[in-house]
């Protein structure tokens, strides 16, 4: 059981809306009902999201938010990603296996994504890109991509911490941590 209790439904009609847009059909995250029930940190919530179509490739944004969610151990949020978005942004099983337990510069990467792999661990472990990593990301992404790396590091550090200080139970249909 979560540590804050999320909303049941029905829900109000604007929540319902935030729930339909986000969700398309499907029933909401807890995350989503949790957070939904405290109406300034809804706001803020969303306010922050960066699920839409942004200077990054979906497969791009996943692998920032995968490997993002992993370094902050938040099963929660990276297997929700893994499920809804992994096949569709093209990541194999080794791929998503990887986002866990692989290291940057793992083969099943391509140079432009081990230099932004690179990055998001770097900026995990120091809030920072010391000039070395941040050539090597300039190397293969513009100002507008790099900033949106940045940003989904941070949203999703903010998303992880949430999920794992609030100790959301998994959701039942959403991937696990490898092994």
């Amino acid at each position: 059981m979560s540590r804050i209790a999320p909303l049941d439904p029905p829900y109000a009609a604007d929540v319902q809306q935030h729930f339909d847009r986000i969700m398309r059909g499907k029933p909401p995250l807890l995350l989503f009902r949790m957070m939904a029930g405290h109406p300034r940190a809804w706001e803020k919530f969303r306010g922050g999201s960066l699920l839409d179509r942004g200077p990054l490739s979906l497969r791009e944004r996943e692998i920032v938010i995968d490997r993002t969610c992993a370094l902050n151990r938040c099963e929660y949020e990276w297997g929700v990603h893994v499920t809804a978005f992994g096949a569709a942004a093209g990541l194999s099983e080794t791929q998503v296996h990887a986002t866990v337990r692989g290291a940057a510069d793992a083969d099943c990467w391509s140079k432009p994504e081990q230099a932004m792999i690179a990055a998001v661990d770097a900026l995990h472990a120091h809030a920072t890109l010391d000039d070395a990593e941040f050539a090597a990301l300039s190397a293969h992404y513009d100002e507008d991509q790099i900033l949106e790396i940045i940003l989904l590091c941070g949203f999703y550090r903010t998303v992880s911490t949430l999920a794992n200080a609030l100790a959301l139970p998994l959701e039942a249909t959403a991937a696990r941590f490898p092994q």
